[in-house]
């Protein structure tokens, strides 16, 4: 029986636990079974933007209903296709879901999805990384969990990085990062930091204390302090998504933005307001990127410039970030619960599995 944890797509709060049994493989198809993933604030994210930007796509559900993504790991249990053996193992996009069958192409490093329901998004949603041809893999006990909490979301951060380096920065002194405790944040602090930025983290009253002891952000400020923003040349950087606080950014500082970049929205529940002021903020979209950067230094050339960034980021996190995980249904319908109020700290790393602990 395959459990699937499914969402009111008009009210994220509502939720249900989908039976469904497993029926036949068409040619070409595999059946994998989800071992692990990644529950953070940018899986809300992916939900909140889910219309947006085609999220809802990626597994499609009954109408009203939608399958929130999340990077992790699976393995083939079942398999039509004759270019895949049973026993291979993936990193990539998978439901919140005890398996998942796929149509599936073999690539270089592993397989792509090729449901007509992806055949419109980036290469880098479709795409799943065996492991054996993974160079990015980590082997170290715990290496899985650290990876599908922190892979995405530190590509994020390193790409948004190098394109504002390529920028010059757009002109500014600082640069302004709204949900500084987030691991997104995190990952884009470390980048710009190692290249002498002066990066302004913005978060609030209750993780003040443990942004400020990470040691990357020149200076720290909570979401009541913004109007101690310096009016310097700054680049805004919201992965907040709270449009009230970017709004009293923009009002702020109007002129002296340079550029306001959207990351994030994971104060999803954040009351609208105008932002006036300044330059339109503009969304920056990683799967763009990422193409941009495998025409620009080539896929060879991008692999050598993230593989140690990334496992320098792994390695670090060891110092500040704890692993839980989250086993069985129940369990995973209340940690979306607590992913969605924005009930865990950000020194918490949770990963879901839709198994019982007994049987993970």
């Amino acid at each position: 029986m395959n459990i699937t944890l499914e969402v009111d797509r008009a009210d994220l709060h509502t939720t249900r636990l989908f039976e469904s049994e497993p029926v036949a493989l068409d040619e070409g198809q595999v059946r994998m079974r989800i071992d692990r993933v990644a529950l953070t604030a940018n899986n809300v994210t992916y939900a909140v933007a889910g219309d947006m930007l085609g999220y809802w796509d990626f597994f499609p559900a009954d109408d009203g209903w939608g399958r929130v993504p999340a990077m992790g790991w699976a393995e083939v249990v079942e398999s039509a296709h004759p270019g895949v053996e049973v026993g291979g193992r993936y990193y990539g996009w998978y439901p919140m879901a005890r398996e998942i069958t796929m149509t599936v192409g073999v690539t270089a490093d592993g397989l792509r999805d090729d449901g007509p329901h992806r055949a419109a998004h980036a290469p880098a949603y479709r795409g799943y990384t065996r492991t054996d041809l993974d160079g990015w893999y980590d082997a170290a006990p715990d290496g899985e969990d650290r990876q599908s909490l922190l892979r995405g979301l530190f590509l994020t951060g390193f790409l948004l990085d190098s394109n504002l380096a390529d920028h010059g920065d757009h002109g500014a002194d600082r640069i302004v990062v709204l949900s500084a405790s987030s691991k997104t944040a995190i990952g884009f602090a470390v980048c710009a930091a190692a290249r002498g930025a002066h990066v302004v983290g913005v978060t609030s009253v209750g993780n003040a204390d443990f942004v400020r002891s990470l040691g990357l952000y020149g200076t720290v400020l909570t979401y009541d302090e913004v109007d101690e923003l310096a009016a310097e040349r700054v680049v805004v950087i919201d992965i907040a998504g709270d449009r009230g606080v970017l709004a009293r950014v923009h009002a702020r500082l109007d002129d002296a933005i340079a550029a306001s970049i959207t990351v994030g929205i994971s104060h999803h529940d954040a009351p609208p307001a105008d932002v006036v002021g300044g330059p339109t903020p503009e969304m920056f979209f990683a799967p763009g990127e990422i193409t941009r950067r495998f025409e620009a230094w080539g896929r060879d050339g991008y692999t050598e410039r993230t593989t140690a960034a990334l496992a320098a980021f792994v390695e670090a996190s060891r110092s500040w970030l704890t692993i839980e995980h989250i086993d069985g249904p129940a369990a995973a319908d209340r940690a979306w619960a607590d992913a969605l109020a924005g009930a865990v700290g950000p020194d918490v790393g949770r990963t879901v599995s839709l198994h019982d602990a007994d049987a993970s």
